[in-house]
């Protein structure tokens, strides 16, 4: 990898782009200088722009600074963001993260000009909408690209784009940018352009909200902490085995007899409120309810529609306590289609998941009633699942629903799925490959790289010596590192929308939400937006500014280093 293909530099600005291959803890000092000189000037931005060219001059942002919105009727959820955007400006008060928090910056920002303006300008020919319907488009529609220039004449900065979406993450950029000293909001790296889009559209976090139940206000603050390193899909695990908590408009007794209580469920009105508040903020809010494994719960109201209800051993019948999973009978699946077309009504989304994973075939086995089905129509099992699966699918499809379902669905021979499904791999980044070999659209969750709850020990209660089953604990650079787009072609290539992280709460509630979550998801942020191939001792600098700000801002997130590393960059490197 040659110094050309990182960083090119003129008199007045380094011009950097993404690396896309190489590891230089081999490099020789001098370019390992040089690409921290470059890469590590601007690690305030994360994602890290398509395409950035910088400066070294001071600028100061004005007490006076104002967004001014070229549209005659800007969107309320537009006005919304450049409101909150005014507000961190104002309130983040983020030191430079060096040595002296950025004292030695006093004397040269002393004297610097000031922007007074960040002008918000919307091109092209697409319709006007809303953050929130822009992001509610179906994935191969939305447009997030912007083009952002700040320069040092003292004159307004300027923010384009095509659209509301792209304007806001222009916004969230921009707000990356700004360091405080001494009342004084600075950057040191005028004049600045910045071209920027995703390379993929599916950008997530899966949260089980099943295990645990997570509060409305806890869910909010994953939101607004998503936005920020400018995530776009928040997949919504909503009810699993150990409880129902969603109140589902016809089928109220699955949360009335299955949420853990009164006051763990999520309303209607809750839901609308979650789907509104993360739209606003860019994110699509898809929602899950898995079947027909992963459903005992279900047998607290519907005894009839669930085989091996709290069947012991557990381990024999399911993952995880307790057993139970909805038959593959007529009756069950014409109930769980109907279940789907009224949650198909509660989601705006143009995709919802149904799950799919870990079918346990003894459970089956020693159901009376599906033997008993099987005997007399001569079908298999895979036979009433695909006739199962066939059912639910179609209800979302026939309500102009897109679904997302999981790995086995589409890698068993005899199923029959929707041709349009997404499909989520999670098992191992070794089955993606597989998937796509099949035409299926997929997401990349792969344990191996994307789960955030590996590596917290075992919790069934009696076993002292247990680990979690994706161990070791996947850190923040390990999620980073994943090449999923390896040895693909072009044409496999384009099947891959994107990617997410996952949490399953077994060991999480609110409580613990944010330091086990943040920064490590920011991780993923970047690795969806930018692509794969990007620098772990590039992106570190930057991961920290990330971090240090979500404190400033109410997150709880954990450290990365101790703060004497982290105001040192590369000097708490192995080899360093």
């Amino acid at each position: 990898m040659g110094l050309g293909e990182l960083c090119n530099q003129s008199t007045e600005t380094f011009v950097c782009h993404p690396s896309t291959s190489g590891d230089t803890t081999s490099m020789q000092p001098a370019l390992a200088l040089y690409l921290a000189l470059c890469l590590g000037s601007v690690f305030a931005i994360w994602p890290l722009p398509r395409s950035l060219q910088q400066g070294s001059t001071p600028l100061l942002l004005s007490h006076d600074f104002a967004f001014e919105i070229s549209l005659s009727h800007p969107p309320g959820d537009l006005l919304s963001a450049v409101s909150r955007s005014q507000s961190y400006l104002q309130n983040d008060k983020l030191e430079r993260l060096v040595v002296g928090r950025g004292a030695a910056d006093r004397a040269p920002i002393s004297g610097a000009k000031q922007i007074s303006s960040l002008k918000l300008v919307l091109g092209g020919n697409r319709t006007m909408r809303s953050i929130t319907e822009e992001i509610l488009l179906p994935l191969e529609e939305r447009d997030e690209s912007y083009i952002l220039d700040i320069p040092t004449n003292g004159a307004g900065a300027t923010l384009q784009a095509n659209s509301t979406l792209g304007l806001f993450r222009g916004l969230t950029t921009f707000g990356q940018l700004w360091y405080y000293s001494d009342g004084k909001l600075y950057t040191l790296e005028a004049p600045l352009h910045i071209e920027d889009s995703p390379v993929f559209s599916w950008r997530g976090l899966l949260l089980d909200t099943s295990r645990n139940f997570i509060p409305v206000d806890d869910i909010k603050r994953t939101f607004d902490a998503m936005s920020w390193v400018k995530l776009s899909t928040f997949h919504w695990h909503v009810v699993d085995s150990q409880s129902f908590p969603l109140q589902i408009p016809g089928f109220e007794e699955l949360s009335q007899k299955g949420a853990y209580s009164a006051d763990a469920v999520y309303t209607s009105g809750d839901v609308q409120e979650l789907v509104s508040y993360a739209a606003e903020r860019g994110i699509d809010v898809v929602v899950e309810v898995d079947t027909p494994g992963h459903t005992a719960i279900i047998s607290e109201s519907h005894p009839e529609f669930v085989a091996c209800p709290q069947f012991t051993p557990w381990a024999t019948f399911a993952e995880e306590p307790p057993a139970g999973q909805l038959r593959l009978l007529p009756d069950a699946a014409n109930f769980t289609a109907n279940l789907f077309t009224a949650v198909a009504k509660m989601f705006p989304s143009s995709m919802i998941s149904t799950g799919g994973d870990e079918v346990n075939v003894p459970c089956y086995e020693q159901d009376l009633e599906m033997q008993q089905y099987w005997n007399a129509t001569g079908q298999n099992l895979n036979q009433t699942l695909s006739m199962f699966m066939q059912a639910t699918q179609q209800s979302l499809i026939k309500a102009g629903k897109t679904p997302v379902t999981k790995e086995e669905m589409a890698l068993n021979d005899q199923l029959t799925i929707a041709n349009n499904s997404l499909i989520l791999v999670w098992k191992t980044s070794a089955d993606l490959p597989r998937v796509i070999e099949r035409g299926f659209r997929v997401i990349f969750a792969a344990s191996d790289y994307m789960y955030l709850d590996c590596g917290a020990g075992g919790w069934l209660g009696d076993d002292v010596n247990a680990t979690s089953w994706c161990d070791p604990f996947k850190t923040w650079q390990k999620t980073y590192s994943a090449d999923f787009l390896a040895n693909l072609t072009d044409a496999q290539k384009s099947l891959v929308v994107g990617g997410q992280h996952q949490l399953w709460t077994e060991q999480t509630s609110a409580a613990n939400l944010d330091p086990i979550t943040w920064p490590r998801a920011a991780s993923g942020a970047e690795l969806f937006w930018s692509g794969p191939g990007g620098n772990v001792s590039a992106a570190l600098p930057r991961l920290h500014d990330v971090a240090y700000r979500m404190i400033q801002r109410g997150i709880k997130a954990i450290p990365l280093q101790p703060q004497w590393c982290a105001l040192r960059p590369g000097l708490c490197d192995l080899t360093s």
